[in-house]
């Protein structure tokens, strides 16, 4: 295995079964610069679903319907496309460090991002930052319930967690339920559905906030689109998707051991546009290690959303009930 196999391998990303949770999404993959200025030029004008891609083991592909083809051509190969991805995480210890690929020590970067971008949305989209709403969440790809232990359950009354791979969700009921301090009736972790993202459909209306980190490379480019279709129907009105994930330079990565596609911002956007979905803000995570993919966040409405006026205080925009 050489270097940028070994580079590569390095997934945050956990996400395992078919959407699963941070899978190839090791929230950092290796950002390989193998497009050339002719390929970044040429990325430039061509449409997302045209751009060339590349494999772990350098194999290009002139466009993402050339590699899913390949991949998941068939009932019998996504089948098995979404088994292996499970398969892979399902040897993974369920740990911080193990499911961020051996970079545990990114987490408190990653949650300190995250909860800057949330409170932002909260204040500007819940008038009073949604201070005396009943805040429920979905952890999609939860894994261990790192995010929901470390960010979503202070800002939310109840999290749903949502993640593929059995051991992970036995370790996120165990840490959420049985030692987490943090655990009241007012803010506390409720479901938790051992279900692969592909074939979630979610209550009507039950969700604030539907928070998708490091696993939507799992889904095929028709099964992203089929899954935030039907999450919508999931979402309060005037609830929010929030996705964060990993991005390539141009094109698409695939990591073919653990069978999640790392995509490039243009991509993303194209399948937003496909969703019905609304880009209402966007944000790069700083302070990740500079062999890893670039990670972006982003807030996504079912409409165009409208900001509250702005008539609480400071304090209250920054506050939204939240356990200190």
């Amino acid at each position: 295995m050489n270097r940028v196999r070994d580079l590569i391998n390095t997934r945050l990303h956990r996400y395992g079964p078919l959407y699963t949770h941070i899978s190839l999404h090791s929230p950092f993959l290796f950002n390989p610069t193998r497009a050339n200025r002719h390929q970044t030029a040429v990325a430039a004008v061509q449409s997302p679903m045209e751009a060339a891609g590349t494999d772990s083991d350098g194999r290009e592909f002139k466009n993402p319907n050339e590699m899913w083809s390949e991949h998941t051509g068939g009932n019998n190969k996504k089948t098995q496309w979404y088994r292996d991805g499970v398969a892979y995480w399902e040897g993974v210890e369920a740990s911080v460090d193990g499911v961020l690929g051996g970079y545990g020590h990114v987490n408190d970067a990653d949650v300190k991002g995250s909860e800057g971008f949330l409170q932002t949305l909260l204040a500007e989209l819940f008038v009073d930052g949604g201070i005396d709403r009943h805040f429920v969440a979905l952890d999609c790809g939860s894994g261990i319930g790192r995010i929901t232990k470390n960010l979503l359950i202070r800002y939310f009354n109840e999290v749903d967690l949502l993640e593929p791979v059995s051991h992970f969700l036995d370790a996120a009921r165990e840490n959420l339920v049985q030692e987490n301090p943090m655990a009241s009736d007012k803010h506390k972790a409720t479901n938790f559905y051992c279900v692969p993202l592909q074939e979630f459909t979610p209550d009507v209306g039950r969700y604030d906030v539907i928070w998708i980190q490091w696993c939507i490379g799992h889904l095929t480019d028709d099964d992203f689109v089929s899954f935030f279709k039907r999450a919508k129907i999931g979402l309060k009105p005037g609830g929010f998707f929030v996705l964060k994930e990993n991005l390539a330079r141009n094109g698409f990565v695939l990591d073919k051991e653990d069978r999640s596609i790392t995509r490039s911002d243009s991509y993303f956007k194209e399948l937003f546009s496909r969703c019905g979905l609304h880009l209402y803000k966007s944000r790069e995570q700083k302070g990740l290690p500079r062999e890893l993919f670039a990670v972006k966040m982003y807030a996504l409405t079912t409409d165009i959303p409208k900001r509250v006026s702005k008539t609480r205080s400071k304090v209250q925009a920054s506050r939204p009930g939240i356990i200190k």
